[in-house]
């Protein structure tokens, strides 16, 4: 009976809790113009708190549901460098691969700097990548072909940038193209393309629901982006021309959030010792083993906090993410627009999520 009670208690008082936070969630959108937000807390077994707020489109009555799915930009890179984890515990490569030894013919024609850089440089952002993040980047070529190839010729021509020098105040540089240049190590260890290894890591083998590019809402209703133009928010349709300049392995992907849940719980399981699809060792390299920013995710300590933590967007969706390593929880917050009000709302929702749940 007693402990009926404290169960019970203990439920009431989440509850109560998730109740207040949906109006006050709900309260920003409406605040800061956001047309839907999704947000989540969850432990590595429990989902602690979930809810879908506001509309697909500020031109569309569709109201919001926890399938909806939404762009992860970024976020995505974690889904990279955790694909390329789970062949590094098969042996095809280790962290320490030097990228000539995977691709010697690229030596010729490559700046010096890049001849020793590792599989870890690049996903860690150290190995003085140029950071083509479609702002002040070099002229790319216009490359034909595949995806794959697009992205081999791609990383060829980035070998021939000059290289971002790196020092104690600029200890890594955040660079698309560093997770296009691993991503090409890992396809030729296993000869298989990035779309490839997505689709058995992710959608085979996890049973994850993961897609490509933007959310598909012509033929079914679901988020759309929006983009800011003139100060308003404009809806951008999926069939409206976008690519990522060959740097989709770091921040091409798309999911419903209860999916994008099962992935960050399982880094909850492998941070708090439990081995899963991957080694609990490897879980803890891939968010603490380097500093500052490790593998797909920025590894912070501050406060006597420690905390993996990434945003993600390509302009017309913005997501963020942060896992409390010490009290194994995370929170999740999703958006379909990006501009100063979507960040100024979503940072006030993610602050009252953890002064809520004790982060």
């Amino acid at each position: 009976m007693k402990f009926f009670f404290t169960t019970s208690l203990l439920f009431c008082s989440l509850f109560c809790i998730g109740q207040k936070t949906v109006s006050f969630a709900d309260s920003l959108r409406k605040v800061y113009h956001i047309p839907e937000i999704s947000y989540a807390v969850v432990t590595s077994k429990t989902t602690l708190e979930i809810a879908a707020l506001g509309k697909h489109s500020t031109e569309l009555p569709d109201t919001a549901t926890l399938n909806d799915r939404f762009h992860i930009g970024s976020n995505t890179k974690a889904m990279t460098a955790f694909i390329i984890a789970s062949y590094v515990e098969k042996g095809r490569l280790k962290w320490t691969s030097k990228f000539f030894d995977v691709f010697p013919e690229w030596r010729k024609g490559s700046k010096p700097e890049y001849l020793s850089m590792t599989l870890q440089d690049l996903l860690s952002h150290k190995a003085g990548i140029q950071p083509f993040q479609g702002e002040n980047d070099p002229e790319i070529p216009d490359f034909k072909g595949t995806n794959q190839e697009k992205r081999k010729q791609f990383g060829r021509f980035v070998l021939t940038v000059e290289a971002v020098k790196l020092d104690e105040t600029t200890p890594f540089v955040y660079s698309n193209a560093g997770y296009t240049l691993a991503t090409l190590m890992v396809e030729r260890a296993t000869n298989m393309s990035w779309e490839q290894l997505v689709e058995k890591v992710f959608n085979k083998d996890l049973k994850i629901n993961v897609q490509l590019s933007w959310p598909e809402n012509q033929k079914h209703k679901d988020t759309w982006g929006h983009r800011t133009e003139n100060g308003r928010l404009t809806p951008v349709p999926s069939t409206a021309d976008f690519h990522l300049d060959f740097t989709e392995p770091a921040g091409d992907i798309n999911l419903n959030l209860p999916d994008y849940i099962r992935f960050i719980q399982l880094n909850l399981e492998g941070l708090a010792g439990r081995n899963n699809y991957l080694k609990a060792e490897t879980y803890r390299f891939l968010h603490k083993g380097i500093p500052n920013y490790s593998m797909g995710w920025y590894n912070i300590y501050e406060n006597n906090k420690e905390l993996s933590t990434h945003s993600g967007t390509v302009g017309t969706y913005y997501t963020l993410v942060h896992i409390d390593r010490i009290n194994n929880i995370a929170y999740i917050i999703f958006t379909n627009a990006f501009n100063d009000d979507t960040r100024q709302g979503v940072r006030l929702l993610m602050r009252k999520l953890k002064e809520n749940y004790g982060s």
